[in-house]
């Protein structure tokens, strides 16, 4: 058998890596299709646009420390008043996670 270079099996993986990263992309702007429709009546997307009277920027939920994949998909899964008028399916709410991840800074 002969042997595997480094750099073919980076070129067999890489691929798949672009392609995790292209599905990542779709998700988070199907995440700010639903971000615009349904949340922006009370949450903003950056602090600068924000009011007194509006809900936490999704700026500022990203940058908030310990709200990775799982925490925010758990968050998305509890009812919080007001938030409770709004029901999401489980792919929305998928999308909506992405679109967090997706502006948290790095």
């Amino acid at each position: 058998m002969k042997p595997v270079s480094i750099l073919s099996l980076s070129l067999m993986v890489l691929p798949l890596s672009l392609s995790a990263n292209a599905e990542a992309d779709g998700r988070a702007k199907r995440g700010l299709a639903v971000v615009d429709e349904w949340c922006r009546f009370c949450h903003v997307r950056t602090a600068a646009e924000k009011s007194p009277e509006m809900a936490p920027p999704f700026e500022e939920i990203a940058r908030r420390p310990g709200r990775d994949r799982a925490y925010l998909r758990s968050f998305m899964d509890e009812d919080h008043f007001p938030m409770t008028t709004f029901r999401l399916f489980d792919h929305e709410k998928d999308d909506v996670v992405e679109y967090l991840l997706s502006i948290k800074p790095r």
